[in-house]
């Protein structure tokens, strides 16, 4: 199977494609829906930082290119971080890389932590590992 960078043109129209086919068999979201701008710092390819967006406020977990006019919150971190905390799951990278400014919040930092403070979410299953599948690792990762 075919790896992309995370974030490349080739990896969100692949995602997408990947989301479509699991949308029926996907979790709906742990907390209330979130409309986060994200930043991400130290991209390996274009000008080295990428602005895209999370939504969950049509259910599942959607990650897309560009900012959207009414987001509540925008985060600013890394591309491996941004990799680990949004294919990996892994909230443990996500919570190390806060506490050492890794990550940046402007905006209502309560709409950050609502979507975040319960339980770890559901694992999204096969789309989660067809996502992994597709995604090239990090530049030294």
């Amino acid at each position: 199977m075919a790896t992309y960078p995370f974030l490349s043109h080739d990896w969100i129209e692949a995602a997408r494609a990947l989301h479509d086919a699991h949308r029926a068999t996907l979790p709906a979201p742990d907390g209330p829906p979130v409309r986060m701008n994200l930043v991400v710092e130290d991209v390996p390819f274009g000008d080295g930082h990428l602005e895209a967006h999370l939504d969950t406020t049509a259910g599942p977990v959607e990650v897309e290119l560009g900012h959207l006019d009414d987001a509540a919150v925008r985060v600013t971190l890394g591309y491996a971080t941004a990799q680990a905390v949004l294919v990996d799951g892994d909230r443990q990278a996500a919570m190390e890389a806060f506490m050492s400014g890794q990550i940046r919040v402007e905006g209502d930092f309560a709409v950050l932590l609502a979507a975040f403070s319960g339980s770890p979410a559901a694992d999204p299953g096969p789309l989660g590992d067809a996502l992994r599948a597709i995604t090239a690792p990090p530049p030294g990762g």
